[in-house]
């Protein structure tokens, strides 16, 4: 993680309305296949799926602010679309922390909304008609017409309620929006206060965390040939039935055997570099905009890509965030129709096998980078000898970290599974947790220390505003 998303994450934690300004990140599906890096970094917790809202009439309610409420199921929502938004990883008491954080910022929101209205702010008819309305054309292009109707039957909703619910939403955010303009303007930071601001302020900002280089030898749980040529074979026939005529979304809805995007019409979200399956990424910044792909293999199965657009990846302050080579890097909006191929206990106890013989050569001195070179599987960016860089040992999964913890550098680990199989690494090197130096950080100062400086000012005037309501936490 970058510096700057760092800072944004200790900064804007729990916001989920934030101050304006602050980033907005990209949805992504709960569904999307997660990068098979030999650090595997899928999520270890998930936020349960929200409600339907058809069930508000049960509800429970989590705060009183003055005459209005709260509702656990809206808290729950937005701790569901925060973690997925921000690919956050978090344990079960992170989790909880970040639950009782939404909720203050959503009393926080009941208060400067109830400003807002008491200043006589207002927003527009036609503003919020033009909001809505794109709101629900976004959904019936995401889900198909069919799709888009069943997740109204789903909820037990009518579009008209729908977009009702639309409607109200808009209204809150754009009268928070104006107050928050009005009250806390932009101020942005010169580079020389920026700098000053870090050297006098050190303990105000992340630290680099700590990180281990790994080379990895990867033995993924595959299917047998046969299993493997059918599910391609069916994944030819849907992608002809999309180059026929019929819409992906409309497809991916009846056929995806990826349930968290097919529900959205396929719909994986905005995505960088480094946060897909090398497959898919391959294609994400590669493919034509708008034409399905040739059948792609991930460890899950046979995938159909559609880009549907591409754009710089941009910074809290609006601008284009950089990549370490200095150019403005890009993200991809991408969807796409999975057809899994089953991996049956026989594929796993064959690739589990494989693995341990290959860490017994390893452990009888067989040079690293040999077994890397004859055996490993890994599909994700690495040298020829296995080694896929520095990684943050917050990103490991669990079982694997717990696996590396006690090793010393030039150690090799036993077998460690993970959600693709079964991987064997070297630490080639360790780096502890540490302060950033002002050279790594100096073109990010100014967004940085402005968003501080803005999440004070903020936090300040709403703490007003709560000292002249009424709350009640239940």
């Amino acid at each position: 993680m970058t510096f700057s998303r760092w800072a944004l994450a200790a900064l804007l934690l729990a916001v989920a309305v934030a101050p304006s300004g602050a980033q907005t990140a990209k949805p992504r599906s709960a569904g999307t296949p997660p990068r098979s890096a030999g650090q595997p970094s899928a999520p270890t917790t998930r936020a349960a799926r929200p409600p339907a809202r058809s069930a508000q009439r049960l509800d429970g309610i989590a705060a009183v602010v003055n005459d209005d409420v709260v509702l656990q199921s809206d808290v729950e929502e937005q701790l569901y679309l925060f973690l997925t938004r921000s690919q956050m990883r978090p344990d079960s008491v992170t989790v909880d922390t970040l639950r009782r954080q939404i909720l203050e910022e959503m009393i926080n929101e009941k208060l400067v909304v109830a400003e807002a209205r008491r200043q006589g702010l207002s927003v527009g008819d036609a503003e919020l008609g033009r909001t809505v309305e794109k709101a629900l054309q976004d959904a019936r292009e995401r889900l198909g017409p069919d799709g888009f109707r069943e997740q109204l039957a789903k909820e037990n909703i009518t579009e008209e309620q729908l977009r009702a619910r639309y409607r109200d939403e808009a209204r809150r955010q754009a009268l928070a929006d104006q107050l928050k303009r009005k009250q806390l303007p932009r101020k942005p930071v010169s580079q020389a206060e920026a700098e000053a601001y870090f050297k006098a302020h050190p303990d105000e900002f992340p630290k680099s965390p700590p990180q281990v280089q790994l080379s990895v030898i990867q033995f993924p749980a595959t299917p047998d040939s046969a299993t493997d040529t059918a599910a391609k074979a069916k994944a030819l026939v849907i992608r002809r039935r999309i180059q026929s005529g019929e819409k992906f979304a409309k497809v991916a809805a009846e056929v995806s055997e990826d349930p968290g995007s097919a529900r959205a019409g396929g719909d994986l979200g905005f995505f960088a570099k480094g946060n897909m399956e090398p497959a898919l990424e391959q294609a994400a910044f590669t493919l034509p905009l708008g034409q399905p792909s040739e059948p792609l293999r991930s460890p899950f199965g046979w995938h159909i890509v559609e880009v549907l657009e591409r754009d710089t990846l941009k910074s809290a302050a609006g601008t284009d965030s950089l990549g370490t080579d200095g150019k403005p890097a890009l993200e991809a909006h991408v969807r796409h129709i999975l057809v899994r191929t089953e991996v049956t206990d026989a594929d796993q106890q064959r690739a589990r096998a494989q693995a341990q013989r290959v860490r017994a050569e390893a452990a009888r001195g067989m040079d690293f980078a040999t077994l890397v070179r004859r055996y490993s599987k890994y599909q994700g960016p690495a040298t020829p000898d296995g080694d896929i860089g520095f990684v943050s040992l917050g990103a490991l999964q669990p079982q694997i970290r717990a696996g590396l913890d006690t090793l010393e550098v030039g150690q090799v680990s036993e077998v460690l599974e993970n959600q693709i199989g079964f991987n064997i690494f070297k630490v080639t090197d360790r780096r502890p947790e540490r302060p950033y130096t002002l050279e790594e950080v100096r073109d990010q100062l100014p967004e940085a220390v402005e968003q501080i400086h803005a999440r004070e000012r903020y936090e300040a005037w709403v703490k007003t505003l709560r000292s002249k309501a009424a709350i009640e936490i239940r």
